[in-house]
């Protein structure tokens, strides 16, 4: 097997893999997962934010 064969079959195999990948990130079963874990940001956020809000109505009494 020479270079040019070797480099050929190299290819082919990172091209299947990135068709891989992409089918996997824009399949229908990875989407709520992949949206969870966007969302998760926000969710601290709120949890952020009601901790706050209880804080600060305990000072208040």
């Amino acid at each position: 097997m020479d270079y040019g064969t070797f480099r050929g079959i190299l290819t082919l195999v990172i091209m299947v893999l990135f068709i891989v990948i992409v089918l996997w990130a824009f399949s229908k079963r990875s989407k709520k997962r992949f949206d969870d874990a966007a969302n998760s940001v926000f969710e601290d956020e709120k949890k952020h934010q009601n901790t706050i809000t209880h804080e600060e109505k305990e000072s208040e009494k």
